[in-house]
């Protein structure tokens, strides 16, 4: 299973381009191997749109600023680079395949912004969980993570019948150094990253070319369960 990250920095780019973007995201998004797509910092209305563009399905948790939020649409897709974060926030869960057969979401804090977890659990029984952690501390960071972790672990539970399921935990973890109990850090750039339970990673992580879009770079990490690795 082929995992991306990014962060899509409130649809702008560098430098900032001075007009709606969803169209060159989304051209992206498509045009790069993927399975599952987790994407942070994600304008509200534009999921629907990414998944669709890509082939996949979109799950959506909103997270800040999101108060007014037509008004904010509105604004947004003629001044992004005005409004910036201010256009609205959302994190989002694309894949590719089978959609999803269940989404769950919460809240990691409410201060000083809104952050949550959100997660699918697939087809074939994964789990695959997306988060962005709060920014300039690296304990709040730290907090957010293990607080994710314990989620998506209780949602998945200990498995119908024998080992509990592979669960993916992956995003913008806002730390350099990611750790969760339970948790591998399976690959990574700069703060985004993939950890994993009872998945590995044999090959080292991807860093996609964007051109201009975000202020983070792409990252993909291929996944295996251990006897398809050996």
């Amino acid at each position: 299973m082929r995992v991306l990250t990014w962060n899509l920095y409130h649809g702008r780019a560098v430098p900032p381009a001075g007009r709606d973007l969803l169209a060159d995201y989304a051209a992206a998004l498509a045009g790069w191997a993927w399975d599952v797509a987790l994407l942070q910092e994600v304008p509200p209305w534009w999921p629907p749109a990414l998944g669709a563009a890509a082939g996949a399905s979109a799950r959506t948790a909103l997270t800040s600023r999101n108060c007014g939020l037509p008004v904010r649409r509105a604004l947004a897709r003629r001044w992004p680079d005005l409004l910036k974060s201010n256009g609205g926030g959302a994190n989002a869960i694309l894949v590719r395949g089978a959609p999803p057969v269940e989404h769950r979401r919460a809240t990691l804090r409410r201060l000083p912004e809104r952050r949550v977890v959100q997660a699918v659990r697939l087809a074939d029984g994964t789990w695959v969980a997306n988060l962005h952690a709060q920014v300039h501390s690296e304990r709040r960071a730290q907090a957010d993570l293990a607080k994710a972790a314990r989620a998506v672990t209780a949602w998945a539970g200990p498995g119908p019948a024998g080992p509990a399921p592979p669960i993916v935990l992956g995003g913008d973890t806002n730390t350099r150094r990611p750790a969760a109990p339970g948790f591998a850090v399976a690959g990574g750039h700069d703060v985004d990253f993939v950890l994993a339970r009872g998945l590995t990673a044999p090959a080292r992580p991807e860093i996609l070319q964007r051109g201009p879009l975000s202020d983070h770079a792409p990252v993909v990490v291929a996944l295996h369960r251990p006897a398809e690795a050996s």
